[in-house]
């Protein structure tokens, strides 16, 4: 049984936290500053993990080769199975004209492209997440957008950016459950507690998206229904979470903001429409827009998209009202068969078989001598989101009239479409395991913990830093969930206060995960262009953590204390 060493270089916490964190420079340098493709990155930084973990802690090669494989097994199931199944559902409504129809209906709200780049992606990304999170939102509203005429880059940029301020509350709010779970604290105190951090960001995400859209200009010129839609999705965010339920947090808030943005655009226009490549237009001008079938950045995939019509509006075609009901309907199953799931005896019946155990051969003591959770691995495949994901997409094979044969074709080209991502996904889960079964993610975190009552100015960063790592604010809290709560304790601070931080902050390290990266580049067909993707929404990652950093220690302090349930 291997029993970790949080400070094996000479005995110096600073020093152990220094070579712990070469992995995941590794990873960044990779990507960021050499552009090296997602998944060749993350494998070379695996190995670079597996090393440190042998040599330097030290753990023995075969737990370290196995923490590796149940890594690598998680990143596949639930996380992928996730991704892959609720994109299977998009591509049958390609395949059969419905995705089309859905795009026209949102181009009918507005043919301006930055109304329409925050609506996709921040609220109906926003219910995306809400359903089934884990990167699902980005694969879909970022093909959304370019199906709309956004250029493939920008779709994902905008895409990753507004997969933050839901992401905490995300699939039925499992991320906050888990940190209850490993905290010991009541789950209202932390939902409240996120509630009162995580709409701050809801406020101005929107106001970012039409900024990476159409720079100052956009801002001058949207600012009043992208903070319409922050504000109301943000005060949803927070009445919901305090006082109705953390799983309908994030189901209620995108909805709220869909409803107010399509209100207030009728009654408040933009003075100019904005086209991508096109610029600004009048209501009478047309501009016409990229599309159809494309083969960009070394994707090994090629995507098929419906062509947009010109200036990304409805080209004049009205769709009828049970073509529209069917291009919705794939969702409204998804809504309907989560919701179902939630009742007590359905959801006791889908748990029933759910097996928990530990990972064959791998046995691991923390450094205080417990027993790890590392090895636990949970394989709920019938209560997993991405079953019930696949339960909804039969329900809607007949519902769009697609052929099952056309369905099946669909579902295997849909791994051959994200076979890139797969690999990155499972290598950057396997370097998380390995990282955090040997040792050096608990190293990182004591030793950031160490810095005492200023720990509330950091403790988002590691929050963001498990997210960026991970890419699941779920595997964060269940990381530095505890560590958060020991840190709190030490320094005299609220414990719920800065295990929700670890939650908030760790929304904003989502969108520079290599695995999202990853799923974001192969949905647009930009697969190994990662590194472009990541320094382009880099900034916003580093501004907004910043921004929670200054929220939760003005929350620890006098001024902002009366925000702490």
């Amino acid at each position: 049984m291997y029993r970790q060493v949080l400070d094996p270089v000479a005995g110096s916490l600073a020093w152990s936290s220094l070579v712990a964190a070469i992995p995941l420079l590794t990873l960044f340098v990779l990507l960021g500053i050499l552009r090296m493709t997602a998944w060749l990155a993350a494998l070379i930084s695996l190995a670079v993990s597996l090393v440190v973990a042998i040599v330097v802690y030290p753990m023995p090669a075969g737990p370290a080769f196995l923490a590796a494989s149940e890594g690598a097994a998680f990143g596949f199931f639930p996380i992928l199975w996730i991704v892959i199944n609720a994109i299977w559902i998009y591509n049958m409504t390609v395949a059969t004209g419905h995705f089309d129809v859905l795009r026209r209906s949102f181009a009918r709200v507005s043919d301006d492209q930055r109304i329409q780049g925050v609506i996709i992606a921040f609220s109906f990304g926003a219910l995306l997440e809400a359903l089934a999170g884990f990167g699902t939102p980005v694969a879909i509203t970022s093909v959304m957008l370019i199906a709309l005429g956004f250029r493939p880059l920008k779709a994902a940029a905008v895409a990753l950016v507004a997969n933050t301020a839901p992401v905490a509350f995300g699939a039925l709010a499992v991320p906050i459950t888990t940190l209850a779970t490993v905290t010991g604290l009541p789950l209202h105190d932390l939902s409240s507690m996120v509630g009162r951090q995580t709409p701050v960001l809801g406020v101005f995400v929107p106001l970012a998206l039409v900024f990476i859209i159409d720079g100052r200009r956009g801002m001058r010129q949207t600012w009043p229904a992208a903070l319409v839609c922050g504000l109301v999705f943000a005060l949803a965010q927070f009445a919901t979470s305090n006082y109705v339920s953390a799983p309908l947090t994030d189901i209620v808030a995108s909805l709220l903001s869909a409803g107010a943005m399509v209100l207030f655009l009728r009654v408040w226009r933009p003075a100019e429409s904005y086209v991508e490549g096109g610029g600004v237009r009048t209501a009478t001008a047309g501009t016409a827009a990229a599309g159809g079938t494309e083969r960009a950045g070394g994707s090994t995939a090629t995507i098929e998209r419906p062509r947009p019509p010109a200036g990304g509006g409805n080209g004049g075609e009205r769709d009828r009202g049970s073509e529209v009901f069917r291009a919705y309907a794939p969702y409204l199953i998804i809504i309907a068969v989560f919701a179902l799931a939630q009742i007590p005896a359905i959801k006791d019946a889908l748990t029933s078989v759910t097996k928990t155990f530990n990972w064959p051969g791998l046995h691991i003591q923390s450094a205080s001598g417990k027993p790890s959770s590392v090895p636990q691995f949970k394989f709920d495949w019938l209560d997993a989101a991405g079953t019930l994901l696949i339960i909804a997409g039969l329900l809607t094979i007949p519902v769009i009239g697609i052929r099952p044969a056309r369905a099946l074709r669909a579902y295997l080209s849909t791994y051959r479409q994200l076979a890139t991502a797969i690999v990155t996904v499972m290598a950057v889960l396997a370097l998380a395991y390995v990282m955090n079964a040997s040792g050096q993610t608990a190293t990182l975190g004591t030793w950031m913990a160490g810095a005492g009552g200023v720990f509330a100015l950091i403790s988002p960063i590691l929050g963001w830093l498990g997210v960026a790592v991970t890419g699941s604010d779920t595997s964060s809290n269940s990381l530095f969930g505890a560590l958060q709560v020991v840190a709190a304790q030490k320094a005299g601070l609220s414990a719920t206060l800065l295990a929700a931080a670890n939650s908030s902050g760790g929304v904003l390290g989502k969108m520079i995960s290599p695995q999202n990266l990853a799923i974001a580049a192969a949905a647009v067909g930009l697969a190994g262009r990662e590194g472009d993707l990541f320094r382009r929404v880099l900034v916003w990652s580093l501004v907004f953590v910043a921004v929670m950093c200054l929220l939760v220690y003005l929350q620890s302090t006098a001024v902002l204390s009366w925000m702490v349930p």
